[in-house]
């Protein structure tokens, strides 16, 4: 089916949630995108950072081949032998105890956001029980209500307001704010350890030790959204671990949103936690139908070999510094304002809106985002080759060199 028919027929019964670039893809290989006429795209989104490991990857195609012999789909009142699997490695790369399968993202923030305040509520009750949560400004965390509350950009807020009670915004990175605004009535602390939609923004390991600090002295929670950050895009298994070391139990966080790349493009979310945060969650009061089903967890066990066994977080750690320091000669243009970034989650700001250049390089064969109007976001799969990467700087300054 042509685009321009692909376009009519979602105009007349999607809901447009939606502003797509103009392309119809057709397939994808390693960290290209093809369209219906055959133009190839060198994709630095990696579907906004799910597609880690690119497209078409052998040993999740061979896995996916195995597995749809099998069930795709069992409730969670039976057992599959990869739910089991997959949480021990999960907590044996973060340092965590405990993990809960969601669905997405946005689940996992919710399930943070629920078990947190039952762990920040234990031995109170009535008008005793505490439920302040401190977020960050510029952040995002999700589209559910839980998930927008603690989200502070108006556009995804305003529409749906009033929100859930009890959520406040703190400075972004601003110590001295947290320590102002935080007291014995927060029962969590979240925040995302480099936001993503807001811009491409690491919090500081100050503010990080002080955050981990203030919970801990009152029982409170501290939430770590690792969604976009976490598994491998930093260079680092999660981005916390700048921070907290996979052994120092007392300096990690006591919940973790994961999701994205964790299934390889299938839906799949979790959220790692504690023991102590574990031990107050009675059987029955949280669940979901769909998540950690066998087909996403078996993949999502193979997504992890590949990203350890395959040297591609050591890829993206050593190729993200490579990209960082191209992207940094790109500073002495007049529309560049600041880079940022850590492994291969970088961002370009600029003086001018970012749309056009989007846009343009699309036309040119990259698929890029803007996000805060003038941020360009970079988020390619992991697998990117330096090459790769200064063929897309070269076509990126090509683009910036024509602006005012």
């Amino acid at each position: 089916m042509p685009l321009k028919n692909v376009k009519e027929l979602e105009s007349r019964h999607l809901l447009a949630a939606y502003s797509r670039y103009d392309v119809l893809i057709d397939r994808g290989s390693g960290v290209y995108l093809y369209d219906r006429n055959n133009k190839r795209y060198l994709d630095m989104m990696a579907g906004i950072g799910v597609n880690a490991l690119g497209y078409n990857h052998p040993r999740i195609r061979r896995v996916l081949r195995k597995q749809i012999k099998r069930p795709l789909h069992l409730s969670n009142l039976l057992y599959h032998e990869y739910q089991g699997r997959l949480g021990a490695k999960l907590c044996e790369v973060s340092g965590l105890d405990r993990a809960f399968f969601t669905n997405s993202g946005t689940e996992s923030i919710e399930g943070c956001l629920k078990f947190s305040r039952v762990y920040a509520n234990q031995g109170r009750s009535g008008a005793d029980r505490r439920f302040r949560v401190l977020a960050l400004e510029g952040s995002f965390h999700g589209r559910s209500f839980g998930a927008v509350s603690a989200t502070h950009t108006p556009k995804y807020r305003e529409p749906f307001e009033p929100l859930v009670p009890g959520f406040e915004f703190v400075a972004f990175d601003d110590v001295e704010d947290l320590e102002r605004r935080f007291d014995d009535n927060v029962s969590a602390v979240i925040f995302e350890t480099i936001q993503g939609e807001g811009g491409i923004r690491p919090v500081s390991e100050e503010f990080y030790r002080t955050a981990r600090r203030l919970t801990r002295e009152t029982g409170a929670a501290l939430i770590s959204d690792e969604i976009q950050c976490g598994l491998g895009r930093t260079g680092r298994w999660f981005g916390f671990h700048k921070f907290a070391d996979p052994g120092s139990s007392q300096d990690l966080p006591d919940l973790v949103a994961v999701a994205k790349p964790l299934a390889g493009g299938l839906p799949l979310g979790a959220v790692l936690m504690r023991e102590a945060v574990a031990e107050t969650i009675d059987t029955g009061i949280h669940g979901t139908t769909f998540g950690g089903g066998p087909l996403a967890c078996r993949v999502s066990i193979e997504v992890l070999k590949v990203l350890e066994e395959g040297g591609v977080i050591d890829n993206a750690r050593q190729v993200g510094s490579h990209f960082r320091a191209r992207l940094e000669e790109l500073a002495e243009l007049p529309v560049v304002k600041d880079v940022r970034g850590e492994g291969l989650m970088l961002a370009v700001e600029l003086s001018v809106a970012g749309r056009p250049v989007v846009d343009r390089l699309l036309e040119a064969g990259f698929i890029i985002n803007c996000t805060r109007r003038t941020v360009l976001r970079i988020l390619p799969p992991l697998i990117i080759t330096n090459k790769q990467v200064d063929r897309f700087v070269r076509a990126l300054r090509t683009e910036l060199e024509k602006l005012r």
